[in-house]
């Protein structure tokens, strides 16, 4: 006898073909073997009981506020427990009920659908990249004074510094990195902004230097308008902004340039991120915000391909705060965007494991394998070499079997 738990429906699926299951009995039984547990937030009653009903007449799970069966409560949480196939027959029956159980339906279909979904491709303006189901690297080159992480180059333009941001990238593109962003402004708790002059003066000459020698698109962090725009003038094809594109011009540079953006969840501005720490509900408090953020971004003529979302660790979070986002990372999959998830060296594994920033290389390949187990799609780190052996060797882990 063996008991399996799976969390990919194609070990499923192999295990059906090899007891030789009918082809069209394996297309009916493989939605069976993969539950869900989906969480509804404030319902009125009368849709959350009817909803009840209907998970319950499909022999599926319900569970609804006890005051909400009294009248007592005016709203209710729902928590829905079942298989996809108990999802799609709910899903068809609300959309042809009143109470607001119709708009409810599609969102609940298209949120199992990003849910669901394992690959994407990101829409670049001179390529496009393939994500999923192995996470890619994006390479940090910081061009700065003060990075936390005190691998700055940025030192008055010294003789060498070009050439040390191009032998870094060349290295990074060799080991596996997919990506390389360039920062020339320290985001770290209590930095305080430089000028535009400034962070243009560190960062648009490497960014045109590397955009004509290497091949690995360039990623331009930057929260500055002016200095994405000239950016990607100069050979960048990604915006990663920590504002979260709340500056509306940001969003007009970007889809103006057909860059694709990283849009990234942040309360306030490093100055004064760290003292905006309490959520009512952390996941769910990120998903609204970068939802809002990526309605926005649409709005403002930023392709659906175009867009990452990024849960901003360390910004604006405890040490548990970002240890539940990295393990609940999966649940940023119904925004139905690629996930970046930028753990590499930061303070949460130096508070978990007593280390310094230079020793805290084995906390951050744990904490990004942990992230590629719960479905991220771009790692960003420093270390790039160690991380792209890491990622082979769980592949290869994920790929075997008896």
């Amino acid at each position: 006898m063996r008991i399996f738990r799976f969390d990919d429906a194609k070990e499923v699926k192999r295990h059906l073909q090899e007891i030789g299951a009918d082809p069209y009995g394996i297309k009916l039984m493989l939605p069976k073997a993969d539950a869900l547990l989906v969480r509804l937030s404030a319902l009125n009653n009368i849709a959350a009981n009817i909803i009840k009903q209907e998970m319950l007449a499909h022999g599926a799970d319900a569970a609804i506020a006890r005051g909400s069966l009294t009248g007592a409560a005016k709203k209710t949480d729902v928590l829905l427990i079942g298989q996809q196939v108990q999802f799609k027959a709910l899903i068809s029956k609300l959309k042809a009920q009143p109470f607001g159980l119709k708009k409810i339906a599609e969102e609940l279909e298209t949120g199992i659908k990003n849910f669901t979904r394992q690959d994407y491709t990101l829409v670049l303006s001179r390529c496009s990249l393939k994500l999923g189901p192995r996470p890619a690297i994006m390479g940090i080159i910081n061009l700065t004074p003060d990075s936390f992480s005190q691998d700055g180059l940025y030192r008055n333009f010294s003789a060498d510094y070009p050439g040390r941001a191009l032998a870094i990238a060349e290295r990074m593109a060799a080991q596996g990195a997919g990506i390389i962003d360039l920062g020339g402004e320290s985001s770290r708790p209590g930095a305080v902004s430089i000028s535009v002059k400034e962070e243009l003066a560190r960062t648009i000459p490497i960014v045109k230097l590397l955009a004509k020698k290497i091949k690995v698109p360039l990623s331009i962090d930057t929260a500055k308008p002016k200095v994405a725009q000239a950016a990607l003038e100069s050979g960048a094809q990604i915006i990663n902004d920590i504002g979260g594109l709340r500056d509306q011009m940001m969003i007009k540079v970007a889809a103006r340039s057909k860059a694709a953006v990283v849009i990234m969840h942040m309360r306030g501005n490093p100055v004064n991120m760290q003292k905006k720490i309490r959520y009512r509900s952390l996941i769910e408090d990120i998903i609204v915000y970068l939802h809002n953020a990526i309605a926005r971004a649409n709005e403002g003529g930023i392709g659906a391909g175009r867009i990452i979302i990024d849960p901003g660790l360390c910004f604006g979070k405890t040490v548990e705060q970002n240890l539940a986002i990295i393990k609940n990372l999966e649940a940023f999959g119904v925004l139905g965007k690629p996930v970046l998830i930028g753990a590499s060296r930061k303070s949460f594994i130096g508070a978990v494991l007593g280390l310094p920033v230079e020793k805290r290389l084995p906390g951050t390949i744990a904490a990004c394998l942990a992230a590629f187990g719960h479905k991220a799609h771009i790692l960003r780190v420093h270390d790039v070499q160690e991380i792209n052996q890491a990622l082979q060797l769980m592949q290869a882990l994920k790929n075997a079997h008896a």
